[in-house]
């Protein structure tokens, strides 16, 4: 599964698979224009894999295409209630803006991280502070987003487990979301899960309309 687009200053793309010899994934992305040139992001990892785990990502990313205007504590709460009687799912949020700035929220193990170039190569300039539990299951009682302030060029990556933590490392920011997210999935994806990747890149003032 490959997919990109651009909202507002926000281009982005996804590239994710099932694990090896299933036919349906358990990991899902969800992309939503939140008006006035923001977009939210969400990766969700419903917990093991196949049609059950799919089941529980399905209907948190149900809640956030029809609740995309609430905050991100609010988003999580929902996801949480919607997905009570499933096996649950790991899930990473990131909210872009109309300022410079990405707020996020995570319950689980879905990395996000923002990358930057620097006169001393790639640098992470900052990593969501994740916080134990399956939503659907176990949410943590006090859920506080996190704000990091992004400039022009600047990547968010998020990945569910099924991509190898490392995969950051040798990434050229030069190139497009849509071969970033390629190439991770096909060097880095594990074959022990279902794997995706997302990356989402802030590109300035340019204010090109919604895909």
């Amino acid at each position: 599964m490959h997919e990109d687009g651009i909202i507002g200053r926000i281009e982005w793309a996804v590239a994710g698979r099932a694990l090896p010899g299933q036919h349906i994934s358990g990991d899902r992305c969800v992309v939503l224009d939140s008006g006035s040139g923001g977009a939210l992001f969400a990766v969700l990892d419903g917990l093991g894999h196949g049609a059950a785990a799919a089941d529980a990502a399905d209907r948190a990313a149900q809640v956030l295409s029809e609740n995309r205007a609430e905050p991100l504590d609010v988003l999580m709460v929902l996801c949480h209630r919607a997905m009570v009687d499933t096996r649950g799912a790991a899930v990473s949020l990131a909210q872009f803006g109309v300022g410079d700035a990405i707020s996020w929220l995570g319950v689980g193990n879905v990395e996000s991280r923002v990358l930057s170039a620097s006169p001393a190569g790639l640098t992470v300039r900052a990593t969501v502070l994740l916080t134990g539990g399956i939503v659907g299951y176990r949410l943590p009682q006090n859920l506080q987003p996190q704000s990091v302030h992004i400039r022009p060029g600047d990547l968010l990556l998020m990945s569910t487990d099924g991509i190898v933590s490392e995969s950051a490392e040798n990434i050229d920011l030069a190139k497009s979301t849509a071969e970033i997210t390629a190439e991770i999935l096909a060097r880095y994806a594990k074959d022990t899960d279902d794997a995706l990747v997302l990356a989402a890149r802030h590109r300035g003032a340019t204010t090109n309309g919604a895909p």
